[in-house]
């Protein structure tokens, strides 16, 4: 239903305007009492075999949502009530910002992908923990970045009033590089400013009582040579892992006229070379740390390539909006048949 009557109406529309519709319209529907019952009948699967215990936490199932979609922590326990194994919500910054100009969100039809130039849009830290603090059994990442505005010396002041604030109300935080859509921000990817940045959070993370999951979600458009300086970065500062990828700012291969938009593109096109980073960080590494693999899941053969590539968990965002949310259920089904 979803793909042959839902989306084309969906897809008739700016694709920014129907996310914020999209949204406003399952907040309501699930303050009727019996829709998040159906919805979680219908979609989730809860089975012995699906859970995966990773840097310390209990996933009920390895299909997760990445971050870009719950912005803002808006969400996360409706989007919950369709099968995902955890939410990612962000990317969050200190302080609330608008983002680049619109339009900067653009459908590419054709290959099944997605081009966005979105720069961080949100509310800020403070509005993600109001939102955040009646969790009670949503596993929540926590994406975090630097405001546009905050040059790149003081990155790290940033990412550490954000892990700082959200500390309490996350399970595992994930820093951000590696958007193309925040200026300069990808340099930060470079070894020395890389592994300071996360010297510094691993720092702070140790003194907390219990310290918390960091990881590092890199680009798809990084050198083997950069990707060996990654495996090097993440042993030397003991962080828990690596999410591979973000969006590519390549072009190949694409036919939809969108192509030319700048931005970071998502979804197919992106299929194939995620794996490949994926399969490069697992082999090189010698499996050293988890990864979770994102990038071009548009089905179960998808999500099963990079699991056996040799992520360990995975997470949807793009496909989650070509193929709807029956995906979570046909994955997690993929993955019991192969115990």
């Amino acid at each position: 239903m979803y793909k042959s009557f839902i989306r084309p109406i969906l897809f008739l529309f700016d694709p920014e305007k129907i996310h914020n519709f999209t949204f406003w319209f399952l907040k309501k529907a699930h303050k009727i009492a019996w829709i998040s019952d159906y919805i979680r009948k219908k979609f989730q699967i809860q089975h012995p075999d699906l859970q995966r215990e990773v840097f310390g936490i209990k996933f009920p199932n390895p299909v997760g949502l990445a971050a870009g979609l719950d912005k803002n922590a808006e969400l996360y326990k409706e989007l919950s009530c369709f099968g995902f194994g955890f939410i990612e919500i962000g990317t969050i910054t200190p302080k609330p910002q608008e983002g680049n100009p619109k339009k900067r969100l653009f459908r590419l039809k054709d290959d099944k992908g997605i081009i966005n130039r979105m720069g961080f849009n949100n509310k800020g830290v403070a509005e993600a923990v109001r939102q955040l603090r009646f969790n009670t059994n949503v596993i929540i990442g926590g994406n975090i970045g630097k405001n546009k505005l905050t040059p790149n010396e003081k990155a790290t002041d940033d990412y550490l009033i954000c892990f700082e604030a959200l500390y309490d109300y996350v399970d595992y935080f994930v820093v951000n590089v590696s958007s193309p859509n925040t200026p300069n921000l990808r340099t930060l990817q470079e070894k020395e400013p890389l592994k300071n940045l996360l010297e510094t959070l691993q720092k702070n993370n140790q003194q907390k009582p219990k310290p918390k999951p960091i990881l590092l979600k890199i680009a798809p458009d990084l050198t083997d040579e950069q990707l060996l300086d990654i495996i090097e970065i993440v042993n030397q500062t003991k962080i828990a892992g690596v999410i591979a990828t973000n969006t590519t700012i390549a072009r190949e291969k694409l036919i939809s006229p969108e192509q030319t938009e700048t931005g970071g593109l998502s979804g197919k096109p992106l299929t194939h070379r995620s794996t490949q980073v994926i399969r490069f960080l697992s082999e090189k590494s010698q499996k050293s740390f988890p990864i979770i693999g994102v990038g071009g899941i548009h089905n179960a053969k998808d999500a099963l390539e990079k699991l056996d590539a040799g992520a360990t968990l995975i997470q949807l965002y793009t496909g989650f909006i070509y193929e709807g949310p029956k995906l979570i259920r046909k994955i997690n089904k993929a993955i019991l048949k192969r115990r």
